[in-house]
């Protein structure tokens, strides 16, 4: 009797469990292969013809690769959905599932925006690999996170994935000797290094980068600066001044971002979200090797194909930067207590790892000059 009463429950249990799967409700239970792919819209903040259009659509295909097809990224250019200025708050809004952009763009918000782009001047001498060292090894992460959900409150997750830099000083329509000779000087600048620019008396114009050659031929702007290399060359800046310096430093570590709506990002499964820092990381580095390559070539097309005068940025103007950069900063956290914090941290790093790395690393030029010295004027 015992035997044929547990037989009968094995068989009512079982029918129970396969009426609920048939049944399909949301409390079915359900082979995870038998779920269709997730599909996510983000947008970028630049053009699809540039090059810092394809750090987002190579992340997109690692994470496509890397979750096995579970997760597809519908990758959208600048302005497909919303201007590339309102990438933040469309993502916080979920008018878009995420955005691949620039902190230095929220600077109107909040200041601090800067300091996660790895600041002007590098801030305090770091590299990228400094600035990475600080993100995931100096708290920089959990200062990032606490910023956008405690201090500027969007409900979005950001990841550092794209090392834009070192940037150029700019464009010019005349030879630019001293400090004396651009002031004055209408120039497309955005972000901090806006206001540090505007402190040594050039007059900037704050606009998207598809805006800036149209402003240089009507007259509009006297001089620009959007990137260097292959993105200017891109962009076309060799059909309107022949002048262009480099370096600067007002980007010479400079970081995009990708943001992702938290509500999205909650209902990813961990290996997923672990799958976007990982695919993240890797785009950061295996992008920005490919990206010198193409810099390289675009400097000697520059110089051979279009006559651009490529010339090295007066050591007066670079160290006035910093001096104007450092003194806004300074203003700055003495208002701004999360500014400050972060500085802080970063000063602190760096403090630590710019001098260690000075000491054990030798110059670039020592063997670059050896083989390849430089040319006599």
């Amino acid at each position: 009797m015992r035997k044929v009463l547990s037989s009968r429950l094995g068989i009512l249990v079982t029918a129970v469990l396969v009426l609920a799967m048939l049944a399909g409700g949301s409390h079915a239970v359900r082979p995870a292969a038998a779920q269709g792919p997730i599909t996510l819209k983000m947008q970028a903040a630049w053009p699809a013809a540039l090059t810092l259009y394809d750090n987002f659509t190579m992340f997109a295909e690692r994470v496509n690769k890397l979750s096995g097809g579970r997760v597809k990224i519908e990758t959208l250019p600048a302005g497909a959905i919303v201007p590339p200025f309102e990438l933040l708050e469309a993502t916080h809004k979920k008018v878009v599932d995420g955005a691949h952009s620039w902190a230095a763009y929220w600077v109107g918000k909040n200041k601090t925006a800067v300091l996660f782009t790895g600041g002007p001047g590098g801030t305090y001498g770091m590299d990228f690999i400094d600035y990475i060292g600080w993100m995931y090894e100096g708290g920089g992460w959990e200062l990032y996170q606490e910023f956008y959900r405690d201090v500027l409150k969007v409900n979005v997750i950001p990841i550092p994935i794209m090392p834009a830099g070192p940037q150029a000083f700019g464009w010019f329509k005349k030879p630019i000797k001293n400090l004396a000779d651009f002031k004055g000087m209408k120039c497309r600048q955005t972000g901090i290094a806006a206001e540090v620019f505007t402190a040594m008396g050039m007059r900037v114009v704050n606009m998207p980068g598809g805006e800036i050659i149209p402003a240089a031929e009507r007259g509009v702007i006297d001089c620009a600066e959007w990137v260097g290399g292959v993105e200017d060359l891109k962009l076309g800046f060799q059909n309107v001044w022949k002048y262009h310096y480099t370096p600067g430093m007002h980007e010479n570590v400079t970081v995009a971002e990708l943001i992702v709506n938290r509500d999205v990002w909650n209902k990813l499964s961990p290996d997923i979200q672990e799958i976007f820092k990982t695919a993240a990381t890797e785009v950061f580095f295996r992008w920005w090797a490919r990206w010198q390559k193409q810099n390289a070539d675009a400097i000697k097309e520059l110089q051979e194909k279009h006559k651009v005068q490529i010339l090295k940025t007066p050591d007066d103007i670079l160290y006035e930067f910093l001096k104007a950069w450092d003194k806004i900063a300074a203003e700055e956290s003495a208002k701004n207590p999360f500014f400050k914090k972060v500085l802080e941290s970063q000063k602190k790093y760096a403090g630590l790892v710019v001098p260690a790395k000075r000491f054990m690393f030798p110059p670039y030029e020592f063997a670059a000059n050896y083989y390849w010295p430089p040319k006599k004027k």
